[in-house]
């Protein structure tokens, strides 16, 4: 399977696409919930470390159908014993709650042989930490876990973002490549998530990645919150270099721009992502995927009370959108 950069930049045509994939991906459920043409989530430990507690006020507070699972009782999801996992599974079941992916740490880390990144040592790993040597087994756990929570999907990275990636960028990609490839033998898709502390973190970036690894099992964690926290504008400008198609998780978070370049979280809604306009697109071009809180934002104090003014948020701009969420 080939695609001309052209028109990977372009967007892919839904019926080349489908004819290109493997039939099991054909087979994946493709429906959301009721009028709602996402999968609304958002991930656990954005609420609380209690996994029980974080279900809870996902089903019946928020009334969700779908969950993002990343940490649970202060460990990492791939850390988790096989009596945790037993445990967290029957709390979804409880809620009623599906899982869209498991929201792993594979290959935050750094790359082999390559200058230490001024990231590697900084960033919050959400109770992981997994070095360079470590990732072939974690990759394999993640697809246990995929198993265990009857979950389609796994998300990535691609490493602690380099001053210079030019060198080591084709190594990354066949990096991905293999992994993809891994995956799909157990018809699982890679999600990789443009992340502004990692290589791939603007829209501009993930075409480019996309363009490169052409795994049909290979998609894009879309996040306009990290790409505006690196200075770029998500929407429309990098979203319209990305081929659509290959969309297939959306994580929802919002930023502030600060002096000298930095910048701040927001409660969804409060920042500089035009979330209105990128919501009416993703459903224009047929996403219907998840579209998951990764709140960040703790201005009101707890995970918990900060997700809940963040998904109020949410849901606000998802009307506004005029999507029925």
């Amino acid at each position: 399977m080939t695609y001309s950069r052209r028109s990977v930049l372009a967007g892919l045509g839904a019926a080349g696409v489908a004819a290109a994939m493997p039939s099991w991906m054909g087979k994946i459920a493709l429906g959301a919930d009721g009028a709602c043409p996402f999968r609304l989530s958002v991930i656990n430990d954005e609420i609380s470390q209690d996994f029980e507690h974080s279900c809870k006020v996902a089903a019946e507070d928020f009334g969700l159908h779908w969950i993002e699972i990343r940490g649970m009782w202060n460990k990492n999801v791939t850390d988790l014993s096989d009596a945790q996992v037993e445990d967290a599974k029957k709390i979804l079941a409880q809620y009623k709650l599906r899982v869209t992916d498991i929201a792993s740490p594979l290959f935050k880390t750094d790359w082999p042989g390559a200058p230490l990144s001024k990231q590697s040592e900084h960033r919050d790993q959400f109770h992981a930490d997994f070095d360079a040597k470590a990732q072939d087994r974690l990759l394999e756990r993640c697809i246990t876990l995929a198993h265990a929570f009857d979950t389609d999907r796994i998300r990535c990275f691609d490493f602690w973002r380099l001053d210079d990636q030019k060198p080591y960028r084709a190594a990354i990609n066949a990096k991905l490549r293999e992994a993809a490839a891994r995956c799909a033998k157990d018809k699982l898709i890679l999600l990789l998530e443009n992340e502004m502390s990692c290589n791939t973190a603007t829209g501009e970036e993930s075409a480019a990645v996309l363009a490169e690894v052409k795994n049909p099992n290979f998609m894009l964690n879309w996040d306009p919150g990290n790409a505006a926290a690196l200075g770029s504008t998500p929407y429309p400008d990098g979203y319209k270099l990305l081929p659509k198609q290959r969309i297939g998780h959306c994580h929802v978070k919002d930023v502030v721009r600060k002096p000298e370049g930095k910048y701040d979280w927001a409660p969804v809604g409060g920042g500089i992502v035009d979330w209105v306009g990128q919501f009416q697109a993703l459903q224009r071009d047929g996403f219907h995927y998840a579209v998951s809180l990764e709140t960040h934002w703790r201005g009101a104090g707890t995970p918990e009370a900060s997700t809940r003014i963040s998904m109020d948020g949410l849901k606000k701009t998802l009307a506004k959108a005029g999507l029925r969420c």
